[in-house]
């Protein structure tokens, strides 16, 4: 419930900053100000998708999801690294030309700027940031870059005063859009990753059938199938070979399995007992 209102909170944030920006990015002649502007609105775009998709993928299973709404949260964390990238994209664009016609800037308001944006996006980075899912990551990536994007313009304004190169406002606008740029597509590529339901890069599939082999009964393990729903809970299916068991034991052996899976925070686990002579007949 808090992720919901913390991205709630930097969408009105957000949406009402970049409001302030274009008029600050007008009245300084500043391209990092005014192309941080034009991302802002995109930013806001993707943080409303993103408080939508939240509230959906909230929603209990039902016959038609029956894993849930989880990954509706995915989409959106795919949606808003996309806007990043293309807003990254922009801004390189945008400040690539004024490197070639660097303009004369309002320094003083600026520079003013620059602390309001800190203040204001440094609050809703943080309120963010407490999240763990992809969905609330992204949205923490969006707010992050806001403040690395005033910082910028802060030490640039700085810089312009003491050297009186205009040029290092669009340098900066570069470096900071090429950071938030590299990081969204890390996020991206994540989200990508669950959607094709790899395997968690926390689970260790050559450990995980190693430690179920030592389990008392069991032979052997196969036909393991490990995937995330929304990159915070994992699944498994898993076969077992097993030999000397009993109606007694057959439970046991089930639960020590579902026990030694939890060990690798695996709580959703689906495990098929098949006997010795299962592997002539290769069950699947």
């Amino acid at each position: 419930m808090e992720e919901k209102e913390n991205i709630k909170l930097a969408f009105f944030l957000n949406l009402g900053f970049s409001i302030f920006e274009l008029i600050g990015g007008l009245f300084t002649h500043s391209v990092a100000i005014f192309s941080d502007a034009i991302h802002d609105f995109g930013d806001s775009l993707a943080i409303g998708l993103s408080y939508i998709l939240e509230n959906v993928s909230n929603k209990k299973s039902d016959k038609y999801y029956t894993y849930g709404y989880k990954r509706y949260s995915i989409l959106s964390a795919m949606f808003s690294s996309m806007i990043l990238l293309f807003g990254s994209l922009i801004i390189i664009f945008n400040a690539f030309i004024r490197i070639f016609r660097p303009d004369k800037i309002n320094l003083t308001g600026m520079f003013i700027f620059a602390i309001f944006g800190l203040v204001i996006n440094g609050y809703a980075t943080y309120k963010t940031s407490k999240g763990d899912s992809l969905n609330e990551k992204s949205v923490n990536l969006h707010m992050l870059e806001d403040v690395l994007g005033w910082l910028a313009v802060l030490i640039g304004s700085l810089l312009i005063k003491i050297t009186g190169w205009y040029i290092i406002d669009p340098i900066l606008s570069i470096l900071i859009a090429l950071f938030i740029g590299f990081t969204s597509f890390k996020h991206l590529w994540s989200s990508l990753e669950i959607i094709l339901e790899r395997v968690p890069n926390e689970i260790d599939i050559d450990l995980i059938t190693k430690k179920v082999k030592n389990i008392n009964h069991i032979l052997d393990v196969h036909h393991i199938h490990v995937w995330s729903i929304d990159g915070l809970e994992s699944f498994i299916t898993i076969h077992v070979l097993v030999k000397n068991v009993t109606k007694k034991n057959y439970e046991e052996v089930k639960t020590n399995v579902k026990k030694c899976l939890e060990e690798f925070n695996i709580y959703h686990s689906t495990v098929e007992i098949e006997y010795e002579n299962c592997k002539e007949i290769e069950c699947n």
